[in-house]
């Protein structure tokens, strides 16, 4: 992958971001919850790209996190980020229920606050 594709990867990461935020009002909190993970792992993935790394061939938002090496604060929110990579899109990812009906608003607000803590720090080292 181009080095200078890294812009792509972080401004998806913001954008997917944004999304979930204005998602709130419209209670969709299994969705907000996937879309902070998936803000993070693109930010991340950023990251990578712009330190030189051709594929970053994982989900993991924990994985990449401890990959980069950035700190300890950001491994423990996507190791939070990560739990919501299957359970909130898919029903056999959860007990019984579908997604939908079992993220709560404090959940949706959590994985906001934690994709935004790893955005930040992304956007700090790619600068």
């Amino acid at each position: 992958m181009s080095k200078n594709r890294f812009l792509d990867w972080f401004l998806q990461a913001q954008d997917d971001i944004e999304f979930a935020k204005k998602s709130l009002s419209l209670q969709h909190y299994s969705q907000i919850c996937f879309l902070s993970q998936q803000a993070s792992e693109k930010a991340l993935k950023a990251l990578g790209f712009r330190n030189g790394y051709d594929l970053m061939k994982t989900h993991s938002v924990r994985v990449l996190a401890e990959k980069l090496q950035i700190n300890s604060e950001v491994t423990e929110a996507a190791k939070i980020l990560d739990l919501y990579y299957i359970s909130a899109r898919y029903p056999d990812g959860l007990p019984e229920g579908a997604p939908f009906q079992a993220f709560t608003e404090e959940q949706a607000k959590q994985a906001i606050e934690k994709a935004e803590l790893i955005l930040n720090k992304v956007l700090k080292l790619i600068k």
